[in-house]
């Protein structure tokens, strides 16, 4: 499996902007062909410890079933126009992307 995890910093921190961001993860990325998990949220408040990266507004989490599935979710129109979306309000974004093994 292929992971891919990105974390927003908004330019706009406002929760109504938070929110947008999440569902827009919702409606144009979870729908994309290959996935096998999905979720996209808002950073944990309350988490404070001195490990925690507070340094991101929102979190998408993507695992698919393989690093093809990854490579054409890269260039889907769905992937492409969220990106047209919502790009203006990213100060920062940086993603990770990781070979993966899921618990048997």
């Amino acid at each position: 499996m292929f992971g891919h995890c990105v974390y927003f910093t908004l330019k706009d921190k406002s929760q109504p902007a938070v929110t947008e961001l999440i569902d827009g993860c919702h409606k144009y990325l979870a729908p994309v062909p290959g996935i096998v998990f999905f979720a996209a949220g808002a950073r944990a408040e309350e988490m404070q410890r001195p490990v925690n990266d507070r340094d991101f507004d929102v979190a998408l989490h993507v695992v698919f079933t393989d690093q093809a599935a990854h490579e054409a979710y890269q260039i889907h129109e769905d992937h492409a126009a969220f990106i047209q979306k919502y790009s203006a309000n990213w100060e920062k974004v940086r993603v990770f992307d990781a070979q993966v093994t899921g618990v048997k």
